[in-house]
């Protein structure tokens, strides 16, 4: 990536990602393979008048390591200083941009049980941290072309090739190689946000989804939902931010105990450096009663068991095939991507700001609207081409949504 091509990357992170505010503290999370686009980034921020830029550096080789030699014990063990962090962040509210760029295979190989079994150890100690900061501070994700990650997607291609077609996938999606990519962004922001307000308005009961893959399935939405899609705002500020980068969806809550049915599969899910392909959910009273994998059922398995409402639902998201990141035809092996490509449904937390009215109501609240708690929520897709979802309304008024995989209202 050119110096130019990364300095217009970096002002589009900063200013509609994060939109970083005079005085503001930032966090980067990062690998070290984008400390390229990381360096344009920091500067950006202080051109932003950030007051201060701290960079989190990671590197999935080591990851590795840590995760092969340390004991289950230690990797549980959460310091008093990493504790004083998460409290100094929950009081600061730092905005935060993750940079990713990671090898979809990374992992392989690695015991994930164990990993698994101290992420359970460390959540309920970081979790009153990030439920302080929920809705009430600036996030984003973002890609970097990896080289591990380039030859994933193009394997068929020299490295040096692949490397160069990723790099300008990534750029076309998050239209940063449009003349300027910060008008196209807000324009199609109000396009998500009128999109959001048709579907709020019907405020339908409950939507039922069918395709030719064999997916049938029934879901009712939360009580008091509403749809979102594009700029998040923060709680009680008028500061807008988008928290992915693409994003295509709109997406609301639905009700954890609600819902029924099989749903298939349409892109692979690259979970924790593990790759789960063609698999299949089967819900009953809102929960996975059954699940099936050709690849990574063992990891499937895993992750719907990491707590109790890793097998409810946290988020439906429509998207259309006619999706930009649809259309590359690529497949990016990276849900930031492939979730922006097609129809979803997420495993696992809701997003609280789903529920009209959330920071009025107290957790109780939430949770009796359908809201569901998990240390996990993994988006993965049911899209295609076929898909039909219909929409009942309180009346019992069908209205249909999507046809042949776009949207018919």
């Amino acid at each position: 990536m050119n110096k130019s091509t990364l300095k217009k990357y970096a002002k589009l992170i900063v200013k509609m990602g994060v939109n970083v505010k005079k005085n503001q503290s930032v966090i980067i999370n990062a690998s070290i393979e984008a400390a390229p686009l990381v360096t344009a980034v920091v500067e950006e921020c202080y051109k932003a008048k950030a007051k201060e830029v701290e960079v989190q550096w990671s590197n999935q080789d080591v990851t590795r390591l840590n995760y092969t030699y340390k004991t289950l014990e230690t990797l549980s063990e959460y310091k008093d200083w990493q504790l004083e962090k998460l409290k100094h962040y929950s009081e600061v509210l730092p905005a935060m941009i993750h940079i990713i760029s990671d090898d979809p295979d990374g992992l392989v190989g690695i015991d994930m049980a164990k990993v698994a079994k101290a992420r359970q150890n460390t959540y309920p100690i970081t979790k009153p941290y990030s439920d302080k900061m929920d809705s009430k501070y600036q996030w984003t994700i973002v890609g970097y072309p990896g080289l591990a990650w380039a030859k994933k997607v193009f394997p068929n291609d020299k490295p040096s090739v692949a490397l160069k077609k990723l790099e300008k996938a990534i750029l076309d999606v998050t239209r940063v190689n449009t003349k300027n990519p910060i008008e196209e962004w807000k324009l199609h922001n109000e396009r998500i946000a009128s999109r959001c307000e048709k579907l709020n308005n019907y405020n339908f009961e409950y939507l039922t989804y069918k395709s030719n893959n064999g997916t049938n399935f029934k879901v009712y939405l939360a009580d008091n939902h509403q749809w979102c899609g594009g700029a998040g705002k923060v709680l009680g500020k008028n500061i807008w931010y988008n928290a992915n980068m693409p994003s295509e969806e709109v997406f609301t809550m639905p009700h954890k105990d609600k819902c029924e049915g099989i749903v298939y599969s349409t892109k692979p899910l690259s979970y924790n450096g593990q790759l789960i392909e063609d698999f299949s959910l089967e819900f009953k009273d809102g929960k996975v009663v059954k699940c099936d994998a050709k690849k990574g059922l063992d990891a499937l398995e895993r992750m719907i068991s990491m707590d109790e409402g890793a097998k409810m639902l946290g988020e439906v998201a429509l998207v259309e095939v006619t999706s930009p990141i649809n259309l590359t035809n690529i497949l990016f092996y990276n849900t930031l991507y492939d979730e922006n490509a097609s129809c979803h449904l997420a495993l696992g937390r809701a997003y609280t700001d789903n529920i009209k009215d959330f920071d009025k109501k107290s957790e109780e609240e939430l949770k009796a609207c359908g809201k569901n708690d998990s240390m996990i929520h993994v988006d993965f897709m049911i899209g295609s081409d076929s898909l039909e979802i219909i929409g009942y309304t309180h009346d019992g008024t069908a209205v249909k949504v999507f046809e042949n995989g776009v949207f018919v209202i």
